[in-house]
């Protein structure tokens, strides 16, 4: 969708040996918007909005230098679903990218997750979910390697060890991504990664929160926008309902403030599912 397709149509060109159309410069400065609607939003393979749609929308700045900023939010409900308030995620994040060779290129930054209203920190059961990563990716022609890792003092809102008294900065994720042109605007989508969260443990009574995600899927370029049709699932571990949860990312819907356990609608967030979602890019 940031691809620009530019058709010169000049009569009598082969003919003219003196002819040479100048291409476009690279401008320095460019802007790129995108708004879209997705029918359940996933991070790292766990539901943000416990398997409800989303919407979702950023904006980004980029130099000719490689230099680049952005911001991206989407409506979420896990965190107030976890004992807090709000219902948006806003990312921001910058960097730089650029090539080592015409096939090999890289990406090194910093991204922000804030969740504005998110009401205060419970001792004991979650942390400040706003989160700072740095990272960097590796690409090769349709292949991109990709390492984060948590710099702010909690990941997610995650506390560590038995007791909650240890931090999770530190946690990370590596993945594997690829995107493959099938021509005719499909693509062929695929991803692996392993989320470690910093200090978990397993108890007698909850499994520990890392794991591994998967996504396999396709997407299509109708012209007007990106459909995307994708099954992700992980290996997260436990067992999920409303008497019972082992499981980490079990949660159910509209926590209330100093008690132990949502009020109904236990699912688990880190199961599979599919997931069908519209993008469109300008």
């Amino acid at each position: 969708m940031n691809k620009k397709l530019i058709t010169l149509a000049v009569a009598g060109a082969l003919a003219s040996p003196m002819f040479a159309a100048a291409a476009e410069p690279t401008p320095v400065h460019s802007f790129s918007y995108n708004v879209g609607v997705t029918s359940d939003y996933l991070f790292r393979g766990v539901s943000q909005t416990h398997g409800k749609p989303a919407l979702q929308g950023g904006i980004d700045y980029a130099h000719s230098s490689g230099l680049y900023v952005g911001a991206w939010a989407s409506t979420i409900t896990w965190v107030k679903d976890n004992f807090g308030k709000g219902s948006v995620e806003l990312d921001l994040y910058g960097g730089y990218k650029g090539s080592i060779t015409g096939d090999v290129g890289y990406d090194v930054g910093l991204i922000h997750y804030n969740y504005p209203g998110k009401g205060n920190a419970i001792p004991g059961i979650n942390a400040n979910p706003n989160t700072t990563e740095v990272y960097g990716a590796i690409s090769y022609k349709w292949l991109t390697a990709k390492y984060s890792q948590a710099i702010s003092t909690n990941f997610i809102g995650w506390v560590g060890s038995a007791n909650s008294e240890l931090k999770s900065r530190g946690s990370n994720y590596l993945e594997l991504n690829a995107n493959y042109d099938m021509g005719d605007g499909w693509t062929l989508i695929g991803h692996v990664g392993t989320q470690k969260v910093k200090n978990s443990v397993t108890t007698a009574t909850v499994q520990d929160a890392n794991y591994t995600d998967w996504k396999v899927g396709v997407s299509k370029d109708v012209g007007f926008g990106v459909v995307t049709v994708a099954y992700s699932d992980t290996d997260a571990k436990g067992v999920c309902n409303a008497t019972t949860q082992t499981n980490l990312y079990c949660w159910g819907t509209n926590a209330v403030s100093g008690t132990s356990a949502a009020n109904s609608g236990f699912k688990d967030a880190s199961r599979g599912t599919a997931v069908v979602s519209f993008t469109k890019a300008f």
